[in-house]
């Protein structure tokens, strides 16, 4: 039955303009990176520490030539020389400029840990991510040869590269350094890897992108790297001061970059002489700028663990 039904103006009332506004979206559409991004401005810790970063990078390499002093010229009339306007961190035993050293010592203590820090990255991610997608017997050898590995105390590998080094009249090098650190270092990053990889082969989009063909490269590729991102870069941030002391400690046992390179732990160790007759300032102020760095990699890898953290979103 068809029912005959006319319609009027009277029949309908107009929406009030309160409720004609409350489908509209309110926020607008961001993506990942730069919510990560807007979320890390918000922590004036890490903010504190990225802009210290980047004034220390700035510094290392042209902090050499400001004040016109060279790291290796030797001035034997200003031995120990307090800081002054002239010479702005003072002078050490040998007459040479600390304000020179100092930046420079930064550069290398900031290579060396960069570097190694990246290393490290490169080849956790390719071994941890090759054993979480493999079968469980794979896994298994791939991660007890691993374990072997981050056995050897990476100091006994130091020792014994300086010692061969030395021998063939090379001395240790800053390669050599971090060789030795990334022999062992970078296990630590293929355990995170791997957990990440076994957590996310399991997740739906891993399993839909399995079911209609792709391969586990792909899926490695396309989905459980990009995703697993968050919690590697974290480790990498935190794992650049680590490098930085540990080349610091090699440094001022005498272990690290060989004269007349500068260190900043080489130059803690020059100071200690200066602390027997007072001259504490230069002991001093490389042991402060190994803290900025420390300080301002941790907080800084706080911030973007934080920030990555889809949970913390406000």
């Amino acid at each position: 039955m068809k029912l005959d039904v006319t319609y009027n103006d009277e029949m309908f009332q107009k929406a009030p303009d309160e409720l004609r506004d409350s489908e509209q979206i309110r926020r607008p559409s961001i993506k990942y990176w730069a919510d990560v991004w807007r979320r890390l401005k918000q922590n004036k810790l890490a903010m504190t520490g990225l802009i210290l970063l980047i004034i220390m990078g700035i510094m290392s390499i042209i902090g050499t030539r400001i004040n016109g002093f060279k790291y290796f010229e030797q001035d034997y009339s200003q031995i120990n020389v307090r800081p002054n306007s002239e010479y702005w961190f003072g002078t050490d035993e040998l007459g040479r400029d600390l304000f020179s050293r100092i930046w420079l010592g930064a550069r290398y203590s900031l290579i060396i840990g960069i570097a190694a820090a990246f290393i490290d990255f490169g080849i956790g991610v390719l071994y941890g991510g090759i054993a979480g997608m493999s079968s469980h017997r794979i896994d298994a050898i791939m991660m007890r040869i691993a374990e072997v590995i981050y056995s050897i105390p990476y100091m006994l590998v130091v020792v014994l590269l300086s010692v061969v080094f030395s021998t063939a009249g090379a001395g240790t090098s800053m390669f050599v350094l971090i060789f030795a650190m990334t022999i062992t270092g970078w296990v630590p990053m293929a355990n995170l890897v791997r957990g990440q990889v076994l957590q996310l082969k399991e997740s739906e989009y891993s399993l839909a992108s399995e079911s209609l063909g792709a391969s586990d490269r792909w899926i490695l590729r396309k989905h459980i790297i990009p995703n697993a991102l968050g919690p590697i870069l974290v480790n990498v941030t935190l794992t650049i001061p680590r490098a930085i002391f540990s080349e610091a400690t090699l440094s001022f046992m005498g272990l690290g970059l060989q004269p007349p390179k500068p260190s900043l732990g080489t130059l803690a160790n020059d100071g200690l002489a200066g602390m027997q007759v007072g001259l504490f300032y230069q002991i001093l102020i490389p042991a402060v700028f190994i803290s900025l760095i420390m300080f301002s990699f941790n907080v800084l890898g706080d911030g973007l663990r934080d920030a990555l953290d889809p949970r913390l979103r406000k």
